[in-house]
């Protein structure tokens, strides 16, 4: 009986480290479509301003899962999770997407591939500095792997790579801490809230917030969109931003935030890739090289963390 009870213990310690084969996919998924939000920013760009942009993108996220709510399964946050939540709101949808829309606009879609590596990294050191989340030596040797994979990805070696300058690399990497909070304080929030009532409080409370920096300009701006804008924001609105957060806080409640955020490297080959095939930037051999580097790094560090049956988990 007690070998039974060690047993269980450790199957359901392992089961809360691990990721859930769909989870895995579904993230990759959407890594994919965030691949793609640079460059539909720069498509956007060339007739919104960066403000207008982030009003806009998740103002149709909000109205979106607003219009769902009677639907949305569980409670809504309440109490000190109410104000956790739309602080969260003001945090990310408002300070850290407007920086993140404005630094990618300084520099390139590329560039913009090369600093996203540093998110994983920032979102696991809050989640083992405010959760006590452990980083394990595979885990360690993924995100190397998954930087190395960056570099190789983009050239950084060579002589006509351009950082986006100084200023625009600090602002767009200073998006991350906001990225990173809100899922070190939303994670929490979900055990026993909503996920989806949580990101409709939070992209409401976002939006209203945008919407009294620079309404009159979005509505302008919004007035002369072109119905392929409007398509481009529609998307990254709906699919991008309240179906994108529902899957990533849906998997993170299952399994550790570290473990989640490896899958964020995926993101550079797919950014990369879209930058070039939509935008016309050149690609070159290193990044055949550094998306295979990548793939080994998700491998390694995600190949203990796949959840398997209990029979299989007891074998381990």
């Amino acid at each position: 009986m007690l070998a039974t009870r060690t047993a269980n213990r450790f199957v359901q310690r392992r089961n809360l480290c691990d990721m859930k084969p769909p989870h895995l996919i579904l993230l990759l998924v959407m890594n994919f479509c965030w691949g793609a939000v640079f460059s539909a920013y720069k498509v956007i760009g060339a007739a919104v301003p960066s403000g207008s942009i982030v009003t806009l993108r998740f103002g149709l996220a909000a109205v979106s899962l607003l219009l769902a709510w009677p639907w949305l399964p569980g409670p809504a946050p309440r109490g000190r999770d109410l104000v956790s939540t739309c602080f969260m709101g003001l945090m990310l949808f408002v300070l850290g997407q407007r920086l993140q829309v404005y630094g990618n606009q300084l520099g390139t879609a590329g560039d913009s591939a090369v600093l996203i590596a540093l998110e994983p990294l920032v979102t696991s050191l809050a989640a083992a500095l405010f959760l006590g989340e452990h980083i394990g030596p595979r885990r360690l040797v993924g995100f190397a792997l998954g930087m190395i994979g960056v570099g190789l990805l983009n050239g950084v070696w060579r002589a006509d790579f351009q950082w986006t300058g100084l200023t625009a690399s600090l602002i767009f990497v200073s998006s991350f801490v906001c990225e990173a909070a809100y899922s070190v304080m939303g994670k929490p929030i979900i055990m026993r809230a909503s996920v989806m009532k949580m990101l409709a409080i939070s992209l409401a409370v976002g939006t209203a917030a945008n919407l009294a920096i620079d309404g009159p300009t979005t509505l302008r701006a919004a007035g002369a969109l072109p119905p392929a804008s409007w398509l481009l924001l529609g998307a990254l609105g709906v699919i991008g931003s309240a179906i994108g957060y529902t899957v990533w806080f849906i998997v993170i409640r299952d399994c550790p935030v570290n473990v989640a955020a490896l899958t964020i490297f995926a993101q550079s080959v797919f950014g990369v890739a879209i930058a070039a095939l939509w935008l016309g930037e050149k690609l070159h051999w290193g990044h055949l090289l550094g998306s295979v580097t990548i793939a080994a790094g998700l491998a390694f560090g995600l190949s203990r963390q796949i959840r398997k049956t209990e029979g299989a988990a007891l074998e381990r």
